[in-house]
């Protein structure tokens, strides 16, 4: 079975046993979470979410992503700015798609 989910204010294409990398969720490794806004499943789609359709996904680590930097300039006024960044992140692994 195969899905289309949101989280984090974007959308994914999932299928079960596939492991996707979403904005930080606030839950322990190794836990159940359940993503309830699926917008697809199966061809069928819903207005603006699908009604008794869940997906269940493992929350396989938390981490950060590796460092962006961040370089702003202004000419002829001798600003210089350097700034690094990185995003959390959350593992998960999905593993039953209920429709």
């Amino acid at each position: 079975m195969k899905a289309i989910i949101e989280t984090g204010g974007k959308q994914y294409y999932v299928e079960e046993g596939k492991v996707i990398y979403v904005e930080k969720i606030d839950a322990e490794e190794g836990s159940t979470i359940t993503l309830p806004h699926v917008l697809m499943a199966n061809g069928i789609s819903g207005r603006p979410y699908l009604n008794n359709v869940k997906v269940s996904a493992k929350v396989l680590k938390q981490g950060k992503a590796k460092k962006i930097k961040v370089f702003k300039y202004v000419q002829k006024n001798n600003y210089h700015k350097t700034q690094g960044h990185r995003q959390p992140y959350t593992k998960l692994e999905i593993t039953k798609i209920e429709a």
